[in-house]
């Protein structure tokens, strides 16, 4: 049986790991929030997962943040491609999609249980492609090239039903923000 990690280890000191997934879910939000500058963003994922104890641990923050994005990868190869593509799942966005494909596949209530970020993981990586995720990853990830006619528009109108929000960074909203300024209106 697959034993999860609970405890991180820095230089001979232990830390407890708040595991839930919760608490992962909170870190991925606040690495996409272009709002929050990196050392900030090290500071508070080192908080979410490791509470005071992580925090007062100054000379280790770089090696204790490393095990922490190991941690959050759950200790695999997840590195990100040199290819651009758009992401087809955002957890935040797609919380619902999630909650309704846990609970057909695996009779598993995410609001009732306490479950450790790495068997989430695992078993959001297992769910059925009949899964609701799964069926809305599918339309999103479905290519349009090849569709003509009315089934590139069935296609297309399936798509911005289940289109991810483009959440806007700090230089847009600022950018915004100055257009209104200069010209009023939205």
């Amino acid at each position: 049986m697959n034993k999860y990690p609970e405890f991180l280890e820095v230089n001979s000191k232990k830390y407890k790991l708040n595991t839930d997934f919760r608490f992962a879910l909170k870190c991925d939000e606040i690495f996409r929030n272009d709002s929050i500058c990196d050392y900030e963003k090290i500071l508070a994922v080192i908080y979410i997962l490791l509470g005071d104890e992580g925090l007062k641990d100054n000379e280790n923050h770089e090696d204790i943040f490393k095990l922490l994005v190991k941690y959050l990868k759950c200790d695999k190869d997840l590195e990100e491609s040199d290819d651009y593509s758009e992401p087809s799942m955002n957890f935040k966005q797609d919380n619902g999609y999630i909650k309704a494909s846990f609970m057909s596949d695996y009779q598993i209530d995410l609001d009732e249980i306490n479950l450790h970020w790495w068997a989430f993981f695992d078993l959001l990586q297992g769910l059925t492609e009949n899964s609701v995720l799964n069926r809305v990853r599918s339309i999103r990830e479905e290519p349009l090239s090849d569709k003509k006619g009315k089934e590139r528009e069935r296609w297309e109108k399936l798509k911005k039903q289940v289109e991810l929000k483009h959440e806007k960074t700090a230089k847009e909203k600022e950018m915004d923000k100055w257009w209104k300024s200069q010209f009023g209106g939205d």
